[in-house]
């Protein structure tokens, strides 16, 4: 087997990793995993308890401080229980406070042991937890995907990395005939407590085939659960809730938010999956999105609202279920709903979010549902026809001036 580690990056160096995404010199080592002890099931139980009590010794000597100290962050304590960071230390953080708490977490995937992760979520946790722990895969999606969903349902419970959400098409069998339907299946005889994350979305320049909005084609599979976050704390929050769910969740990270920063909370700061998050309070549209469409949304906010404005902003969070209830509360006060999306109109997650409102609350809407989504083309290299592809602030703005006509002055 064959594991591609980079070797010329700076290990703390999250910008390069999470705005450029791109690779550079790698170096191409033969690592041997055919080794009785890299099995997932009975051994791989004692191997966890092993890593347990290594970290309680480590922690017993002072290591539980160390977790905040990621490559020299940028964290800085803002109160007794809250602290600020960058979203990729937010889910590390998560990840750390839950491999701690329970023995049975592991994380799986290509380079998330020594390289610590694509986007350093993993960085340096295999010191504290062990390599077992923090497993470092062949560069093959079907299979460890496979023996992910495989150790979960002997009691343990993975979180499966994929360096790129594009790269899970290849464990699409593994998530789709295994990983949404072994609970239905096996009679409720097994549980499949899963978390499949990693980046997505369109970055800067990555090329098609690394800037795909996949949360549509999973989004069809029945018995999982999606999940976009947005900012540090509720990347944070809802990491620790998805890892704690005992249903498989398909976790959406963008690739362009890891070094979005702000407040997070403490280890006892558990976000519901399946909720909503009102951003803004408003009176004359409701204004869906999630994800990076937040901020696009959010800035097309600011300029509304010096036009007279007054629009209400939701974070879905939860692609799947809904949150019908947060969007009904909203939508019978505007009476309109504009969806902003970065996944493709064609099939996208705003096409099925356009048809459930319509035929649930048509009769609360005083103008039909619009929607803002990506072009049906594949995503071009070049700058400016990359941005052409994907909505932009103005797009927004134009939008909610044809939904609501002129503002009225204050």
């Amino acid at each position: 087997f064959f594991s591609v580690r980079r070797q010329d990056q700076p290990i703390g160096d999250a910008r390069a990793n999470s705005e450029g995404g791109v690779l550079t010199t790698v170096r191409t080592e033969m690592v041997s995993t055919v080794h009785k002890r890299h099995s997932v099931g009975g051994v791989g139980r004692q191997a966890c308890a092993r890593s347990s009590s290594g970290a309680l010794a480590a922690r017993r000597s002072g290591g539980a401080r160390w977790n905040a100290r990621v490559g020299r962050p940028s964290s800085t304590r803002i109160g007794a229980e809250e602290k600020e960071m960058l979203m990729w230390e937010a889910l590390r953080e998560a990840t750390d406070e839950e491999m701690e708490r329970d023995p049975t977490v592991l994380v799986m995937g290509e380079d998330v042991g020594h390289y610590g992760g694509s986007y350093k979520v993993t960085y340096d946790l295999y010191k504290k937890y062990g390599e077992m722990r923090l497993l470092d895969t062949p560069i093959a999606e079907n299979s460890f995907a496979g023996m992910g969903i495989g150790a979960a349902m002997t009691g343990l419970r993975p979180i499966i990395e994929g360096m790129n959400m594009g790269f899970l098409l290849l464990a699409f069998n593994q998530i789709s005939n295994n990983c949404g339907m072994l609970h239905y299946t096996s009679g409720g005889q097994y549980k499949v407590p899963v978390v499949i994350r990693g980046p997505g979305g369109v970055g800067r320049q990555l090329g098609a085939e690394h800037s795909q909005r996949l949360e549509s084609y999973f989004q069809s599979i029945p018995g999982v659960q999606l999940v976009a976050c947005s900012t540090a704390r509720n990347s944070k929050a809802l990491l620790k809730a998805a890892i704690r769910s005992d249903n498989p969740v398909i976790f959406f990270e963008h690739v362009l938010l890891y070094n979005v920063k702000g407040p997070v909370g403490g280890k006892d700061e558990v976000q519901e999956l399946n909720r909503a998050e009102v951003v803004r309070e408003g009176s004359d549209i409701t204004i869906l999105c999630y994800s990076r469409m937040r901020y696009v949304s959010m800035q097309a906010v600011g300029d509304l609202v010096t036009q007279g404005y007054d629009p209400e902003v939701i974070d879905l969070i939860s692609l799947k279920p809904f949150d019908l209830e947060t969007i009904y509360n909203s939508l019978k006060k505007t009476r309109k709903v504009l969806i902003v999306e970065e996944c493709m109109k064609t099939g996208g997650i705003g096409a099925s979010l356009s048809s459930t409102i319509s035929e649930n609350f048509i009769d609360e809407l005083d103008h039909e549902v619009v929607r803002l989504s990506s072009q049906d083309v594949p995503t071009a290299y070049a700058h400016e026809l990359e941005a052409a592809t994907i909505v932009q602030p103005e797009q927004v703005v134009d939008a909610v001036h044809k939904m609501c006509g002129s503002a009225i002055p204050a």
